[in-house]
C-alpha cells in the first residue's frame, strides 16, 4: 500500500511540473514608489576608439617659456638684480617655469616670482643665482 501512494504521489508531481506552476495574484507592493526592475546591461563593444588621436601631455620646456621682455624696467632688473623677466604660459606654475629656464638657457635660478598682468599675460621674474650673470645670460639670449 505504502509503494502504491508514492507512486501516486510521484505522478502527481510529475504532471504537475510537466504542466508548470504558474504563480498567478497581484503581487504585494510595500513601498510607495516604483523602482524600475535591473536588467541585462551588456559590456560595450565600439568599432572605433572613442579618441582618434592620443591627447597632448601638458606644458613641455618650449611651450612654458613665451619670450623674454625687453623694457626698460626688465633691462634695469637685469643690470641691478640680476634678474631675467620672461612673459611664460598663463598655466605654467613656478616650478615648471625654472625647470624650464635651467633646461634651455643652462642657467640656475635662485627663485621665481610670477604675476598675471592686466592684459592677462603672466610675467615671471626669475633671479639667477650668484654663479650666472643675467647681463652676459641676456646677451646669450638675445635680450640685449
Amino acid at each position: 500500500m505504502a509503494g502504491k501512494a508514492t507512486t501516486g504521489k510521484a505522478a502527481a508531481v510529475a504532471k504537475a511540473l510537466k504542466k508548470g506552476i504558474s504563480k498567478k495574484g497581484t503581487r504585494i507592493h510595500t513601498k510607495v514608489h516604483f523602482y524600475k526592475p535591473k536588467t541585462l546591461s551588456l559590456a560595450r563593444k565600439p568599432k572605433y576608439q572613442p579618441k582618434s588621436t592620443p591627447s597632448k601631455s601638458g606644458l613641455d620646456k618650449y611651450s612654458v617659456i613665451k619670450y623674454p621682455l625687453t623694457t626698460e624696467s626688465s633691462m634695469k632688473l637685469i643690470e641691478d638684480s640680476n634678474t631675467l623677466v620672461f612673459i611664460v604660459d598663463i598655466k605654467a606654475n613656478k616650478r615648471q617655469i625654472k625647470a624650464a629656464v635651467r633646461d634651455l638657457y643652462n642657467i640656475e635660478c635662485e627663485k621665481v616670482n610670477t604675476l598675471i598682468t592686466p592684459r592677462g599675460l603672466k610675467k615671471s621674474y626669475v633671479r639667477l643665482s650668484k654663479d650666472y650673470d643675467a647681463l652676459d645670460v641676456a646677451n646669450r639670449v638675445g635680450v640685449i
